[in-house]
């Protein structure tokens, strides 16, 4: 009981750290996931603290993913009438971008000679946690790879959406939404966010599309070629 609340309160506590330098300084290298996740790792090297202690301790806190995911619901809500407007470039943008996610990475992996076990656990990079631990493993893949692979898929692609959209001119909330919702989960969908709560909502739409439309695309590919 006393690990788990130390170890608890030791992440909290450098969320909250990483919140606040981010308030301070907001750059998209600085997002709260990235400085706490520093802090963490520098707290658990300085006082020589066991990941296995760290994990059994914190762990727990995997399985509020999914309400903080729920949570998304309250301005998808809100914004419903421009969801019902856009619905059709909604689901086809969503698809592409699931289809190119899931065999650009199939075929640039199996280029490079990765193994079947790294290629199943990052096929699923662009969902949300626990959607892409339940995939990886079906197809043969590491949960723990697998979890490090979204986070990564997540943080670069929230870097990296607004210059992107900046560079080739892409304006609308439907095109922005789409695209970092498609690509980068959860941590993109919070940083839509701050943009507005309409490319917010559409990246949230965008982010449970593409979970589902995943879902059936990795059996698929590995089924035909593991």
């Amino acid at each position: 009981m006393i690990n788990l609340l130390l170890m608890t309160s030791l992440t909290l506590l450098c969320y909250v750290g990483g919140r606040w330098i981010y308030r301070l300084f907001p750059n998209p290298l600085l997002l709260p996931v990235i400085t706490a996740t520093i802090l963490l790792l520098f707290i658990l090297f300085l006082f020589d603290i066991p990941y296995e202690t760290y994990i059994d301790g914190a762990g727990w806190l995997e399985y509020v993913i999914g309400i903080a995911v729920v949570a998304l619901a309250y301005p998808l809500y809100r914004q419903l009438a421009i969801l019902k407007k856009y619905r059709v470039s909604l689901l086809i943008g969503t698809a592409v971008g699931s289809v190119i996610g899931v065999f650009s990475t199939f075929l640039l992996t199996s280029l490079l000679g990765v193994d079947q076990g790294t290629i199943a656990s990052l096929l699923p990079k662009s969902v949300t946690t626990a959607v892409a631990i339940d995939l990886a493993e079906t197809a043969g893949g590491e949960s723990s790879l697998a979890a490090i692979f979204v986070t990564v898929a997540g943080v670069t692609g929230t870097i990296l959406y607004p210059l992107i959209c900046k560079w080739v001119r892409i304006e609308h909330v439907v095109g922005r939404g789409v695209a970092v919702g498609s690509a980068s989960h959860a941590i993109g969908t919070a940083k839509a966010l701050e943009f507005s709560e309409e490319e917010g909502a559409i990246s949230s739409v965008a982010m449970t599309l593409c979970a589902i439309m995943v879902s059936i695309l990795i059996p698929i590919v590995a089924m035909i070629w593991f």
